[in-house]
């Protein structure tokens, strides 16, 4: 297959709108919108050729698109990603990667490769992605984004294709905060903006960080003491990965296992090597993984009193080169999945913020705390800036 640069599946023209919205927020606002949420008259292909060939136009929108709809957005089009979201590079060798406009050199990230890629090259204003491990989150730092995980449950999930139910949510890329914040008056119109805040920078975390990143990120941080105190005292936060990659892996399988065994689809690499382990996770092995994430969910609970908000890099670094080999790439994968694993783990909120560039390139600032504080990040975001 070609390799494609744009991020569109496909456009909409004229882009979808409501004739009579019933409100008007993100009037003149256009979105691209990930190719595993439903759009009324459209496949829902995933990223995979032959998942597409077997489904049917969707019946209707998915929940978060009629909300957009609902509030004067235009639907620029059905955005690339990587094959059923089961990837976090952007690359999807069955339909080529997205450029990412913010570093032609290096990939765009994904899973919601096309949504941001869309955002960051000026084809839309919003980019509505899906975040199970990362997927919008680590997109936003490598286009120069700022992206926003909800906590999860906040935003209606149906019309989404699931990946990993327990951890997957809606979300959402800018060029700009304001518009996220418009976003976060929509979603989390219930929570509160105000909040005593107490900042921490778990060590732990920035440890898995490149020492450039880190040092740029922190000569970009406001002023002022820093609680370094680490997220894991005594452990290391690198247990957070295999435990994820159980727990999400023995999910995928039950919600793709028999179409895969059925169809033998024909996965690129990565994305082969990622179905093959899942299938052979047990359940006692889920169950461990379950009883673990719920201990660290028991941790953060402790730890994310109402108002504090860790900050951290929101990946180890700018986007790995379209020329770096596997082993390069798997290894910031891995760093970068541990980071990110913290709020998938625990269902939490998370911002990230282009606050730096390294090498010519985008790098994100994270701010995330306990769950039903949207809004609370996204205000205190803009005292970054």
């Amino acid at each position: 297959m070609a390799n494609l640069t744009g991020p569109f599946v496909a456009r909409f023209q004229p882009p979808i709108t409501l004739s009579e919205p019933a409100f008007s927020k993100l009037d003149g606002l256009t979105v691209a919108v990930k190719d595993n949420f439903d759009v009324a008259g459209s496949v829902t292909g995933a990223g995979n050729p032959e998942w597409a060939d077997d489904q049917a136009p969707a019946q209707k929108h998915a929940s978060v698109v009629e909300t957009l709809l609902d509030h004067g957005a235009a639907l620029s089009g059905k955005a690339h990603m990587d094959e059923l979201a089961y990837s976090l590079m952007g690359i999807n060798a069955r339909y080529g990667t997205p450029e990412n406009p913010a570093a032609p050199s290096r990939v765009p990230g994904g899973s919601s490769s096309g949504s941001a890629a869309a955002v960051a090259a000026k084809l839309a204003d919003i980019g509505l992605g899906s975040d199970t491990g990362g997927s919008v989150r680590l997109p936003s730092s490598f286009c120069g984004l700022f992206g926003w995980r909800p906590t999860h449950g906040l935003i209606s999930a149906d019309g989404l294709l699931p990946l990993a139910k327990s951890y997957d949510v809606p979300g959402f890329m800018t060029r700009d905060l304001a518009t996220l914040d418009v976003l976060g008056s929509i979603f989390a119109a219930d929570q509160s903006a105000e909040s005593d805040i107490k900042l921490v920078y778990p060590s732990d975390i920035w440890r898995l960080c490149e020492e450039e990143t880190a040092a740029a990120l922190k000569a970009a941080l406001p002023k002022g003491d820093r609680n370094d105190s680490p997220l894991l005292p005594g452990d290391d936060i690198r247990t957070l990965l295999p435990v994820f990659r159980i727990h999400q892996g023995y999910e995928i399988w039950q919600q793709f296992g028999n179409w895969v065994e059925k169809r033998e689809p024909a996965f690129g690499p990565g994305i082969r090597d990622r179905f093959a382990m899942a299938s052979k996770i047990a359940p006692d092995d889920f169950a461990a993984a379950q009883e673990k994430r719920k201990a660290f969910r028991a941790h953060l609970g402790k730890v994310l009193r109402p108002g504090t908000i860790m900050v951290y890099p929101t990946t180890p670094g700018p986007a790995p080169l379209l020329t770096a080999d596997n082993a390069e790439v798997e290894d910031f994968r891995n760093r970068a999945l541990s980071m990110l694993a913290v709020a998938g783990h625990g269902g939490l909120p998370q911002i990230s913020i282009p606050l730096a560039a390294v090498k010519g390139s985008p790098v994100g600032l994270s701010l995330v705390a306990a769950p039903g504080s949207d809004r609370l990040l996204i205000e205190t975001a803009k005292h970054f800036l």
